[in-house]
């Protein structure tokens, strides 16, 4: 399923439209991004949000051109899983 993702950068997340709840927290620095935390609520688990919140997150990265650093366990799993997308 395919997901709406939004830039939300008062609040420092990329979160799903649909639930703001469901999001992925970062702190950015000159050029760079540190992922530092991705939250899906427990009623939403299983349906591959997180992943999409990451993909989202890390594409987005990469467009920029901005170094990023997964502190996030979730990332660092996805990134394990998906290694086009290694630092």
């Amino acid at each position: 399923m395919e997901y709406t993702i939004i830039h939300n950068e008062e609040e420092q997340h990329f979160e799903l439209a649909e639930n703001p709840n469901a999001y992925v927290e970062y702190i950015y620095e000159e050029e760079k991004i540190i992922f530092t935390s991705t939250e899906v609520p427990k009623e939403l688990e299983g349906k591959g949000i997180g992943s999409s919140l990451v993909k989202f997150a890390l594409d987005y990265a990469r467009e920029n051109n901005w170094e990023y650093i997964p502190e996030c366990p979730f990332f660092k799993a996805y990134i394990e899983r998906h290694p086009e997308y290694k630092p």
